[in-house]
């Protein structure tokens, strides 16, 4: 049987600073095959040119500004593979991250999405501001679809991202896929190398300001909707998954 086809979908906003070590990262992976999808969001600064010519392979599509939500969600649709993975214009991955992960799709039909550990790194001479990390080495288990690797069809399940949030789409969309019993678990291998910079978009945003305290309202809403006691969502630790690991 053959491995299933990998579509990256990388939202890119005025990304030309780092954009070109997301897509090295990307082409380092042993795995094959896969497929690249850049999603230009309206940027000033060359973002789409720099892409098609860094990676001819890559699909690039240009698009007015609209939001990360909006970008991925036409990533998606343009995209090919069975399995998708996204990737942000300033983060990277490890070398061996779709070898890592790709098993654990395969082998377990039960499981729609499969999650890593985050290493945080600063740029720009940054601190850590206080993050409290699960490990040392600035390792972090944490909610970021960088991280991930989703099966297509659980698009079609939760449906796509809430292109009305301008931050925390990310949070949203796995809200909604833990009340339905979306099948998620998270290993103990580093997945993605989040990097902090002065241009991260959340960058001294408030909890308010991400839309945080709403995304969850709306969860909470939705839940008791359907008992009046609301449906409690499982512990992230309980999504960790230590056990059965693909060989």
């Amino acid at each position: 049987m053959s491995p299933p086809l990998v579509s990256v979908i990388i939202p890119a906003f005025n990304a030309t600073r780092l954009l070109g070590e997301a897509l090295a990262s990307i082409g380092r992976q042993a795995y094959q095959p896969l497929e690249i999808v850049v999603i230009d969001d309206g940027s000033s600064d060359g973002t789409a040119a720099l892409a098609r010519r860094l990676d001819p392979r890559a699909t690039v599509l240009e698009q007015s500004n609209a939001g990360p939500a909006a970008a991925r969600n036409r990533g998606i649709a343009a995209s090919q593979g069975a399995v998708i993975a996204f990737l942000d214009a300033d983060d990277v991955w490890p070398d061996n991250k779709l070898e890592i992960q790709v098993p654990w799709l395969e082998r377990t039909p039960a499981l729609d999405v499969v999650l890593g550990q985050i290493r945080y790194e600063a740029l720009d001479d940054r601190s850590f501001d206080g993050i409290r990390f699960d490990r040392p080495g600035g390792i972090l288990s944490n909610v970021n679809l960088g991280s991930g690797l989703f099966r297509r069809t659980v698009f079609e399940r939760v449906g796509p991202f809430d292109e009305s949030l301008r931050f925390s789409e990310d949070h949203d969309w796995f809200l909604r896929a833990r009340e339905i019993g979306v099948g998620i678990a998270v290993i103990e291998d580093v997945t993605l190398h989040y990097r902090l910079h002065a241009g991260n978009m959340t960058k001294g945003l408030s909890a308010r300001e991400l839309a945080l305290t709403h995304i969850l309202k709306r969860s909470l809403d939705r839940r008791r909707a359907t008992t009046p006691q609301a449906q409690v969502l499982r512990q992230w630790t309980a999504l960790h998954a230590d056990e059965g690991r693909p060989r």
